[in-house]
């Protein structure tokens, strides 16, 4: 029953959402370790429940090309992958936000470069926030930190995509999708009917109706740059709106975490040891990694003596902490790569050494 907590993967919690959240498809590729998503998706049969379209593509880029086709139409579509198979997506992923067109990625990161590891990993954090394929562009990005989060920002995702025509990421890590948790999913949603599908979408010409044509192609610079100039408008509307975050003992906290994801979940017991150990710790935890919390990461660089940006990479998050914090107060990085997740006390150890010394 739906107001019952089930136990279930991260990534299968993701894709019970998506068909909850009233997706019409979900076209895709399998790759460790998020392929628990296709998989409990031809397993549940969404087609039988709500008529939702589940489809292996041939490869991630014909997998992405489908996204763009069902945006187009005014459809809510979605696909998952994990870190190389999103680098195949890219390009389609820039034409998507050339395009204005609403789809949801999920990213579940395991470790690189290349092929890497399996392992989790959160060094894609450039890829998702920086734009990752070419052009002047965005994605919002939605970091979970837990099973019931991989759950409640799908139609979150949605919602998003279509309110802003842009593409939103989900950006898991290995770790949150392949750990087991009790997820309470919300209400199923019904598909959009026809009737309702937006004003943008193309949907064939007739006699009695013109055609749209959806494309992010415009030879004229000045009209690009105008259309750029607009998305640029709607991202300063999305860091107006959207930003979402998280604090952690930060009232009283002299020196801060800045976390998310499972990094977040790491930290929030190196808080617990560090005070402790009588260090006032707190954390700040961004769940909108795009747009960057960053006012509210400035505004606690006037209470704190230092912040440490803990992540499970070489260090990527850390930049838009130093931009937030303009140089106020110390902001040191601490990271683990590979897919080695790292241990509070390890954390702490660290900010210790960074800022306390001893």
């Amino acid at each position: 029953m739906e107001e019952d907590f089930v136990l279930m993967k991260g990534n299968e919690a993701l894709a019970e959402a998506a068909i909850r959240a009233g997706a019409d498809g979900y076209f895709g590729y399998p790759i460790t370790p998020q392929s628990e998503v296709m998989e409990y998706l031809t397993a549940a049969k969404p087609w039988e429940r709500t008529g939702m379209v589940v489809l292996q593509a041939e490869s991630e880029v014909s997998a992405i090309n489908m996204l763009y086709g069902g945006a187009g139409a005014g459809k809510r579509v979605m696909t998952s992958s994990s870190s190389p198979g999103i680098s195949l997506m890219q390009e389609g992923i820039s034409y998507i936000a050339g395009a204005e067109l609403p789809v949801v990625v999920a990213n579940v990161v395991r470790g690189g470069p290349g092929l890497g590891t399996i392992q989790p990993s959160q060094s894609d954090y450039f890829q998702a926030t920086k734009g990752g394929g070419h052009g002047d562009y965005h994605l919002l990005v939605l970091a979970p930190s837990s099973v019931q989060e991989m759950a409640d920002f799908m139609p979150l995702a949605f919602d998003l995509a279509f309110k802003y025509r842009n593409p939103v990421m989900i950006l898991s890590d290995g770790a949150i999708g392949q750990m087991m948790e009790k997820v309470k999913f919300q209400p199923q949603r019904p598909r959009m009917k026809d009737e309702e599908l937006p004003g943008w979408a193309t949907t064939g010409k007739t006699p009695d109706r013109e055609r749209n044509i959806i494309t992010s192609l415009d030879l004229d610079p000045y009209r690009q740059e105008r259309f750029n100039r607009k998305l640029i408008e709607k991202y300063q509307k999305m860091k107006e709106e959207e930003v979402r975050f998280e604090t952690f003992q930060c009232e009283d906290a002299e020196y801060l975490f800045v976390a998310y994801g499972t990094s977040s979940r790491i930290c929030q017991k190196s808080v617990q040891l560090a005070r402790e150990k009588g260090i006032k710790a707190g954390l700040f935890r961004p769940i909108t990694l795009f747009p960057f919390p960053e006012k509210q990461v400035g505004a606690l660089a006037d209470q704190v003596k230092g912040m440490l940006s803990v992540e499970m990479s070489a260090g990527q998050m850390v930049e838009d902490v130093r931009l937030a914090t303009n140089g106020k107060v110390p902001v040191e990085h601490y990271g683990r790569m590979g897919g080695v997740i790292p241990t509070p006390d390890e954390i702490v150890e660290v900010l210790i050494q960074k800022f306390i010394g001893g």
